[in-house]
């Protein structure tokens, strides 16, 4: 089976046909931004009305176009009541179709896309491509799943409840994986980190009866998932201290990466990971124990492991031409996120270790006390300077005492004197901050400078 024609689309998704079905879409495409000739737009009605960018789209190259009324174009068009409903539905349907062997699924409160990358290296699986991983994204890149695959792995990610239950609807899950339950998204969630527990339990809960998953033996809030009776058709994996899956012998390797010894109930087996930080080798660990206890080669899952590599934003360690490194771990930000990259760069050689750090984003009435407290952690850890940027950027300083610096916006940050410009050579730098903020903007200021 091929990819779909938009005759085979409509049969699966329904709507009136207008136009060549027989053209074959290449991919779905939700932005013209990003569209690559051979997609399908698809236009969604959100705070923008993606029918006014549809003609856009097929300038762009867009061979079709999936729309809820018919639109003044020759391009083949396949007409839909909800755009929306018809894209979960298509993405969901070419799953059923040509459904792998496994489908594992990973969420988690920090290193989601890290964590999938390594287990579909673990497993030589396909995955979801960049952070496809919502109601929108997940679905576009099912739509286009190539057929006769052993594994696939999906990133499923939530900032309010009910999210991922609709995620495991559109994708059935047959393992799982839950990185740890932090506070990320907290704003959104009255009964506090039991609610995002409770939301990042929809993965286990969305498992098909008898399906497997892995988590942290040291996390409490996944402990207690287990413990739910929406839990017990699936089976908890404990990866930890004590636990039949684990890691020690761990060893950092600066700008090479990190290694370990995997821990298993037939033996230990050394992995070595291009992956800075020991929290990268709790994600490994997850994934490799998930793996091998389905049925995996241990030394092509250590194998697999040591293949993956850091994406932009996510790990990426840059060498400053000055002497030090740059750490980018830009995609976005939370306590437990930003303290784990913080004892990754301290891994890293160079020399003082300072952080670049945009504010942090929906963490509610919690939100001073929670950048104070991450400020503090940070001077406890071991770090010598901060610069701060955001509408939180003081708080961050009241918490980190001397060393640090606070400016309102990055314009500011990049123009002061006291800015970006003052971070002395052969530093060890971490640029992180929420995607508001849009941190990536320093590695741009310091790859350019």
């Amino acid at each position: 089976m091929s990819l779909w024609s938009l005759f085979q689309a409509a049969s699966q998704v329904g709507g009136v046909l207008l136009g060549d079905g027989s053209v074959v879409p290449s991919t779905l495409s939700l932005d013209t931004r990003t569209l690559q000739p051979g997609a399908c737009f698809v236009a969604l009605r959100a705070e923008r009305d993606g029918h006014e960018f549809a003609l856009q789209a097929v300038e762009k190259g867009a061979t079709a176009l999936l729309v809820d009324h018919p639109l003044d174009s020759d391009c083949p068009q396949l007409v839909v009541p909800d755009t929306l409903a018809a894209l979960q539905r298509w993405g969901q349907a070419r799953l059923e179709a040509v459904r792998p062997r496994i489908v594992y699924g990973v969420t988690g409160s920090v290193g989601k896309t890290s964590t999938k990358e390594l287990l579909a290296a673990a497993v030589g699986g396909w995955k979801t491509p960049g952070n496809r991983n919502n109601t929108l994204g997940l679905p576009e890149a099912l739509a286009t799943l190539p057929e006769g695959l052993g594994a696939a792995v999906l990133e499923m990610g939530m900032s309010t409840p009910g999210e991922i239950r609709r995620l495991t609807e559109i994708a059935p899950l047959d393992a799982g994986l839950i990185t740890l339950v932090g506070t990320a998204h907290i704003e959104n969630f009255p009964a506090g980190q039991q609610g995002i527990a409770e939301a990042k339990g929809e993965l286990v809960a969305g498992l098909n009866r008898g399906g497997l998953w892995a988590h942290l033996a040291a996390d409490p809030w996944c402990r207690w998932i287990a413990s739910q009776p929406w839990a017990r058709h699936a089976e908890a994996l404990a990866v930890g201290a004590g636990e039949p899956f684990g890691w020690e012998g761990v060893e950092a390797l600066g700008a090479a990466g990190s290694a370990f010894r995997l821990r298993t109930p037939a033996g230990v087996i050394p992995v070595r990971l291009q992956l800075p930080g020991e929290h990268q080798i709790r994600n490994a660990a997850l994934a490799a124990a998930l793996a091998i206890r389905l049925g995996a080669d241990p030394d092509r899952v250590a194998a697999g492991l040591g293949t993956a590599t850091p994406e932009p934003g996510r790990g990426r360690l840059h060498a400053r031409t000055a002497g030090g490194c740059l750490l980018d771990e830009t995609y976005n930000a939370s306590p437990d996120s930003i303290l784990a990259c913080a004892r990754a760069l301290l891994q890293l050689s160079g020399g003082e270790a300072v952080a670049v750090l945009g504010s942090m984003r929906e963490l509610g009435g919690e939100a001073s006390r929670i950048h104070r407290e991450t400020g503090a952690a940070l001077k406890g850890l071991g770090l010598t300077r901060l610069w701060a940027f955001g509408d939180f950027a003081g708080d961050y300083a009241e918490g980190f005492g001397p060393g640090v610096v606070a400016f309102p916006t990055f314009e500011a940050l990049r123009d002061d004197a006291a800015g970006l410009s003052a971070i002395p050579s052969g530093a060890r730098i971490l640029v992180k901050g929420s995607r508001h903020w849009r941190a990536e903007r320093v590695v741009d200021w310091f790859l350019a400078h």
